[in-house]
């Protein structure tokens, strides 16, 4: 099954790739490896905004990592010239959570983002990772995710 059969299958339709909002690129590619700036837990209808732990919930901070990860094939398949099938593997994935004092389930919440990418890409999909709580993130969003994928 292709990869965009996949996605298809899971009810997923892929947005336009999000556009910089500030001195950088979508994604650079070098060599076999292309490295996606970080995708935010934004959507059509504004996102997931908010501290988790506070006023975002676990498992709406778990969507809205979800929803990095779509952003992220968004711009993947942008980066492939449309064919998600040369992917490779899914190297690495940098994950920020705007999280509140008490909140300490970081790790739960990315795998959100992490879990789609092996619904997608099966073994592929399985991947390296930093899962980090912060303060604040661009725009007030509640998920920021990276990531290195390897290509053919």
């Amino acid at each position: 099954m292709s990869i965009h059969a996949r996605i298809a299958e899971l009810g997923i339709t892929l947005p336009e790739p999000a556009k910089p909002v500030a001195s950088y690129v979508s994604y650079v590619r070098t060599g076999n490896q292309i490295l996606i700036s970080g995708q935010l837990s934004n959507d059509a209808n504004g996102g997931i905004k908010g501290t988790v732990g506070v006023d975002v919930t676990p498992e709406q901070a778990a969507e809205a990592a979800r929803l990095c990860g779509i952003n992220l094939l968004a711009q993947i398949n942008a980066a492939v010239d449309g064919d998600l099938d040369r992917v490779v593997r899914i190297v690495k994935l940098g994950a920020f959570v705007q999280a509140g004092p008490d909140f300490e389930a970081i790790p739960a919440v990315v795998n959100g983002c992490s879990d789609l990418m092996v619904q997608v890409f099966g073994d592929a999909g399985k991947h390296a990772r930093s899962a980090v709580g912060v303060y604040k993130l661009p725009l007030g969003f509640a998920v920021e995710i990276d990531a290195i994928i390897e290509v053919k």
